[in-house]
């Protein structure tokens, strides 16, 4: 009958890819964009509406934007996401002014009311087949025979109860854009201009005395594609020059996967984390003492070749050597010295500094019974005979921890003759029936 016609299979997992990429592309109305099943889009625009022009405006915008994209959508602005939902796919939608949701919903069918079929039809069978038949009936018995659930989506359509929609991306601390009148591309313009944007953050993060740690920045091309490049910073920033450099590098990164296409006509800079921000005083020629060379090295190095490639090593509250410490990426270390000190078991000089990945398993002999050190160790398939030798020193199990071991360890700093030091530990006591096990842990310098 219509051999034009193009057929083509459903793609459910498509289908959400572009629902989610219209969603991206939302953002640039409202940060709280949330997903309404297979085809449908959540926007709340508290206080956005004034940027473009009114609500009227704003969904007019929207609609005549989709549009151009080939996509021919319904839309509806009311003071509840189910008004809206029932008012965009059961008629020709709109802004619905306040105190009119009766009106509109009065003719609406009741499966406006986003309740599932099974209970529509029961309503059907009843002749409650419109919202307003609802409304003329007593609540008391129609909760009895469907449920709340039933009263609970007629006054969240109604605007009696409270619906908040939860959006599909954490809200930013702080976020600022610029709209263009002409789309750029090259990326020397994109990152001038968010060096330029980034001088709008300062004032707000000076007033909430905190400085950025995460920072996303957010392109809107042209043809509705969104872009989103990260870049963290080892400690807060407020400067926008070292904002900006941060996508320097980064931009180096994913060059390949960024395609301008047609321009960006809209730029956003997000704060994603932040956290307090301390004033350091500079020398007499302005240069900070506080480590900040080293800040912007692992800022540059980590946004280029990312947050992995340097590593850097957080203490805990264990006396266990291995547990000790933890390696992280070194940009998402606390920036606080007093963070970063050392329990005092760790900095004694008794201990290495360079320990195993992991106590490895060797033979001793000769070991003075029943807390002594051993006269010839084996490791790693070389003999080497005990020149001098300090110890024990004795760690017990953590006992509150489901996997500590159950014995104790006693440490022992033994010199061979070639000078080398090496620390090991013997794992349970000597008794009739049973030998410890001894094990190499760290090199000393």
């Amino acid at each position: 009958m219509h051999p034009t016609i193009d057929v083509v299979e459903e793609d459910p997992l498509a289908d959400k890819a572009l629902l989610e990429a219209t969603a991206d592309w939302c953002d640039r109305y409202t940060p709280l964009v949330a997903i309404d099943g297979s085809d449908g889009l959540f926007l709340d625009i508290t206080g956005c509406t004034h940027l473009f022009g009114g609500e009227q405006a704003l969904l007019d915008d929207i609609l005549f934007r989709l549009l151009q994209m080939g996509f021919k959508v319904q839309g509806a602005i009311s003071a509840s996401p189910g008004l809206s939902w029932a008012a965009c796919r059961f008629r020709e939608g709109g802004v619905i002014a306040e105190g009119a949701a009766e009106e509109v919903l009065g003719s609406l069918p009741v499966a406006s009311l986003r309740i599932d079929d099974q209970t529509v039809a029961a309503l059907k069978k009843l002749g409650l087949k419109e919202v307003g038949d609802l409304l003329s009936v007593p609540r008391a018995p129609l909760a009895r025979r469907f449920g709340g659930h039933v009263l609970l989506r007629l006054d969240q359509a109604l605007e009696r109860e409270e619906e908040p929609i939860s959006p599909r991306r954490p809200v930013a601390y702080l976020s600022v854009e610029r709209r263009l009148p002409e789309a750029i591309q090259a990326e020397d313009d994109i990152l001038g201009l968010t060096a330029r944007i980034a001088a709008s953050l300062r004032p707000n993060l000076e007033a909430r005395g905190a400085g950025g740690r995460v920072f996303e920045l957010v392109l809107f091309r042209v043809d509705g594609r969104v872009f989103r490049v990260i870049a963290g910073a080892s400690r807060p920033l407020r400067d926008p020059q070292k904002i900006a450099n941060l996508f320097t590098e980064r931009l180096k990164a994913v060059h390949d996967e960024l395609d301008a296409g047609f321009g960006f006509e809209l730029l956003r800079l997000n704060v994603l984390h932040h956290d307090s921000f301390e004033e350091a005083q500079g020398d007499l020629v302005g240069v900070s003492r506080d480590g900040a060379q080293l800040a912007d090295l692992i800022d540059r190095v980590s946004a280029r070749l990312g947050k992995g490639v340097l590593r850097g090593f957080q203490f805990r509250e264990s006396h266990i050597p291995e547990r000790a410490v933890v390696a992280k990426p070194a940009i998402s270390l606390n920036s606080d010295v007093k963070d970063r000190r050392a329990p005092a078991a760790m900095t004694r000089v008794e201990r290495p500094l360079r320990l195993l990945p992991r106590p490895e398993l060797m033979e001793a002999f000769a070991a003075t019974v029943p807390d002594g050190p051993p006269s010839r160790f084996r490791w790693r398939r070389v003999l080497h005979d005990v020149a001098r030798a300090e110890g024990p020193e004795r760690i017990s199990p953590e006992w509150w921890l489901d996997d500590a071991a159950s014995e104790e360890r006693d440490y022992f700093r033994l010199e061979i003759a070639s000078g080398h030091r090496f620390w090991v530990y013997r794992k349970g006591h000597y008794q009739p029936n049973y030998q410890p096990t001894w094990y190499m842990h760290g090199m000393f310098a």
